[in-house]
């Protein structure tokens, strides 16, 4: 470029120009930006978040084969809504298959799904700061829908006030038992931990053989310790967690399950490994565990008859004024901020959590919404397969213990590696918990988290 020179007139004149003129262009820039998503694409400030240019086309819904059954079903009563189902593995066992592929489709401005369903609880841990999910309470779904939600149900969804996804099922965790052994042998469900205790020890000495727990899988602690109020992951802020994994509430949960462990009425096999259900499953008599073990564990895959099967509330330790459970699994629904089918988008969001077309009548796992787990409930009483009302699963869905976060690492990953191959050798679970607060840290750290022991 050739520099000219001017006299100071014309230069005082020009640099007025210039003035005026860049002004013009940085307010133009700014409102480009304001108002440009990726790629230069325009966008709209609605609902709470920048939404790109809305056009015709396919929903693309990501689901895991469990839910390929809902998305069809919502195809069949909507046939006006083109769609495109696309199967995955819901992040299982926290794969992080949709954050990998959210991160390629952010470099390459295109690919993103519209919705998706999520086996973890932990999405909103990453998916929030990736600006990935639309905020929903900020005009897409009504209060009036997310106040009938159970208590607590989208906690795992909410930052700051704001709910990023909703949750599809509660897996609260309560006590399962073999109504007619129970009979049969002259015992009582139990209530309390310590009796639940007891229980166990009269087990292993007048019925050899049978089980009133298992602590063989990798959610074992979910069950177990977060009904204890162990303190072992307190998520206190979006980075944060506190770690205390040899409190009194954990060392006395580890001490139950050690005792029940050597005595042989607590079985460390892992319900879905072969050697449970070819030698154990007709051998449960009782079975903490979360609501879907109903019909996925006991019905599914133990083939356990009819009318064998009863829910008591999880035991509570002597003196406990506030019942508490634990959770696992569940699932949430996200909603992409980069939809360009928001309202198709919403609408499928909203009915498949809300809708007794699938949630009340065909979901496998206690809802999430609770006018659809009303008729849930009733569908599962009305089937004949339970011994007795199971209606202790609503109370349970609203005790399970705040104290216990979904971070965006995985405990059950952690008690995997730490914990599980030390039980195997011999190691009792009070030896083990230093060595699993341990790991817990470092997951933790590793993933940026700011660690309080």
């Amino acid at each position: 470029m050739t520099a000219m020179k001017q006299s100071g007139a014309r230069r005082r004149a020009s640099a007025g120009k210039r003035s005026a003129l860049l002004a013009g262009c940085v307010a133009t820039v700014l409102a480009a930006a304001t108002a440009c998503g990726g790629g230069g694409t325009a966008t709209t400030a609605k609902d709470g978040f920048a939404q790109v240019p809305q056009k015709e086309g396919a929903l693309t819904v990501w689901v895991d084969s469990t839910r390929v059954a809902a998305a069809n079903l919502y195809q069949k009563e909507h046939p006006e809504v083109k769609m495109d189902i696309v199967t995955y593995d819901g992040d299982a066992n926290g794969s992080n298959y949709l954050q990998t592929k959210v991160q390629l489709f952010d470099r390459t401005g295109k690919g993103w799904p519209d919705v998706v369903f999520s086996s973890q609880n932990n999405e909103a841990t990453w998916a929030v700061d990736q600006k990935f999910l639309a905020p929903l309470n900020k005009g897409l779904i009504p209060e009036a829908t997310l106040g009938k939600f159970a208590k607590g149900a989208n906690n795992v969804c909410t930052v700051n006030g704001t709910v990023y996804c909703l949750r599809n099922d509660l897996s609260q965790a309560v006590l399962w038992y073999n109504a007619p052994l129970m009979k049969k042998f002259g015992y009582q469900v139990p209530t309390t931990w310590e009796d639940f205790q007891k229980l166990g020890d009269k087990v292993a000495k007048e019925h050899p053989g049978y089980l009133v727990g298992d602590a063989g899988d990798s959610y074992t602690p979910e069950i177990y310790l977060w009904a204890s109020k162990c303190g072992a992951n307190d998520i206190t802020g979006p980075k944060a967690v506190s770690v205390n994994t040899t409190s009194e509430n954990c060392t006395k949960m580890a001490k139950l399950m050690d005792g029940l462990i050597a005595n042989k009425s607590m079985s460390i096999s892992g319900v879905f490994s072969t050697d449970f259900g070819k030698n154990k499953a007709d051998k449960v008599l009782m079975m903490p565990g979360p609501a879907w073990y109903g019909g996925a564990l006991f019905q599914g895959t133990f083939k356990t008859p009819a009318k064998t099967i009863g829910a008591a509330p999880m035991p509570q330790w002597q003196g406990e004024t506030s019942p508490s459970t634990g959770n696992v699994g569940g699932g949430t629904w996200l909603l992409s901020q980069h939809s360009a089918h928001l309202k198709a988008a919403t609408d499928f969001l909203t009915w498949v959590t809300t809708d007794n077309a699938y949630q009340g009548k065909l979901a496998p796992g206690f809802p999430a919404y609770a006018p659809a787990a009303e008729v849930w409930l009733k569908q599962q009483n009305d089937s004949g397969y339970f011994a007795g009302d199971i209606g202790v699963l609503k109370d349970a869905s609203t005790q399970v213990w705040s104290g216990w976060g979904s971070g965006q690492f995985s405990q059950e990953a952690i008690w995997a590696a730490t914990v599980k191959p030390g039980l195997t050798q011999g190691k009792s679970i009070v030896s083990l918990l230093p060595a699993w607060k341990d790991s817990i840290v470092k997951y933790a750290q590793s993933n940026g988290y700011k660690v309080s022991q």
